[in-house]
């Protein structure tokens, strides 16, 4: 009988099966996918890489993945702006009339941000679970005084802030949501793809592909783990599914989930955030920025395009849609979500924008063993809800993955902390993280 089961081959599964490996521990990682990685994906069909799933690390300052992509060899570019920001790098902001910003008037935008946020924080201060980031937003909005249009401007850049870090309407969204969101430190990306983390860690592991668990039932002796073509038996189990599929019921639990943990499952939300990769065959937008951004009421639908051109070497553009209409785009083909991305770069840069040489979209709310993007603080639940998540059932059943972890949801280094702290939960004593690289050679950001 093995010691550990191990559902799901993303980095919290990952994670978790290389430290219990490394105590000795016998482990079988069971992952539906005929690909590890999970929610990370790099698509390199083009011969270059481009991220379908995760991208960034999320502030380098005390993340517990700098030194470990740094152990790896891992290339990284800096890239500060993937959490949803004001400024802090060069953007080209354009009005509602679509004319460019100029310094000063730039300036203002990101002190009104500033202004408003410092205002924010004393409205979700006295805000409780049941309200959401909508009405947090307005009545904070309300106490600036503000003309229509800087009001409208900080309005929809809010509703953008929600869309892109939970995936979700900010109506949807409890006004604590984004407590968390704090970025410490530069932010990077991945030259050569960020599933060189996960396919490194996973060398070694016992990690068995096309197996998806249909059940799982505890007992005095353990659990045993039902796949749709083989049965297993350990003495612990970590479930790290998406959460999206835990809310979709597709592992059946017995005896019932208590409601400790189906409560959490069912408060918490997840959300559906798309990426839409453009390749162009010449650069039409300026030099030395980070990003495009469109403000006020014109950028419904796209308001903010990346330049990832440095992954490449082409000229590249990434959009993003998020909440409801993430997944209205996954209702249309290629050819409309296309198109109707050019129409809004054509009003910014006129007709002389070309039709792009390649694309690429993803759809993570259609598929079936994601179910959606990453977890976020629906309103009536609480941060609390992810690190209730993860308690233990019956000692015998763990859950870990980025929605079990309430400091930092949604991200690749919260997924690994919740590996990180399921091996520590069974094996009933502190790992280091510095065992996730015993043995490996630095790859250099190539997969060998």
């Amino acid at each position: 009988m093995m010691h550990t089961i191990v559902v799901g081959a993303g980095i919290a599964g990952i994670t978790a099966a290389r430290l219990l490996h490394a105590a000795g521990q016998r482990v079988v990682v069971l992952e539906a996918r005929d690909r590890i990685g999970g929610r990370i994906r790099t698509d390199r069909t083009a011969g270059f890489s481009v991220d379908r799933g995760a991208s960034w690390i999320h502030g380098l300052t005390g993340n517990p993945l700098t030194g470990l992509v740094s152990a790896l060899g891992m290339e990284t570019r800096e890239f500060t702006v993937g959490s949803f920001q004001a400024g802090g790098r060069p953007i080209a902001d354009y009005d509602e009339s679509q004319r460019l910003l100029d310094e000063d008037a730039t300036r203002q935008w990101t002190v009104d941000v500033d202004t408003a946020d410092e205002l924010f924080q004393l409205t979700i201060a006295a805000s409780g679970h049941d309200e959401s980031y909508a009405d947090a937003a307005e009545r904070t909005l309300a106490a600036t005084g503000w003309e229509p249009e800087r009001t409208e401007r900080v309005r929809a850049f809010y509703r953008h802030r929600t869309e892109e870090q939970c995936g979700a309407e900010v109506e949807q969204v409890a006004a604590h949501a984004l407590d968390e969101d704090t970025v410490e430190g530069d932010e990077v990306i991945f030259p050569g793809g960020y599933d060189v983390l996960p396919r490194t860690l996973a060398e070694g592991l016992d990690i068995r592909l096309g197996m998806t668990v249909t059940a799982i039932t505890r007992s005095a002796t353990g659990v045993r783990v039902d796949t749709e073509h083989e049965t297993f038996d350990a003495a612990h189990v970590i479930v790290t599914v998406p959460l999206g599929v835990l809310k979709a019921g597709a592992i059946e639990f017995t005896p019932a989930l208590p409601d400790a943990v189906a409560g959490p499952i069912a408060r918490l939300g997840m959300g559906v955030f798309n990426k839409v990769f453009l390749q162009f065959p010449s650069r039409f937008w300026q030099d030395d920025v980070y990003a495009i951004r469109q403000h006020g009421r014109a950028g419904v639908p796209w308001h903010s395009w990346y330049d990832v051109s440095v992954v490449s070497g082409k000229p590249m553009l990434l959009t993003f849609a998020g909440g409801a209409w993430g997944q209205e785009i996954e209702q249309k083909t290629d050819e409309e979500v296309v198109s109707s991305v050019l129409g809004s770069l054509r009003k910014i840069y006129g007709e002389s924008v070309p039709g792009p040489v390649a694309h690429w979209i993803t759809r993570w709310g259609t598929d079936p063993l994601a179910l959606g993007s990453y977890s976020y603080v629906a309103v009536g639940s609480s941060h609390d809800d992810h690190d209730a998540l993860a308690e233990p059932v019956d000692g015998v059943l763990h859950f870990a993955g980025e929605a079990t972890c309430g400091r930092e949801p949604a991200t690749v280094h919260g997924a690994l902390q919740s590996g990180h702290r399921a091996a520590e939960r069974i094996l009933g004593s502190p790992i280091s993280l510095a065992e996730l690289t015993r043995g490996l050679n630095p790859s250099n950001g190539r997969l060998r």
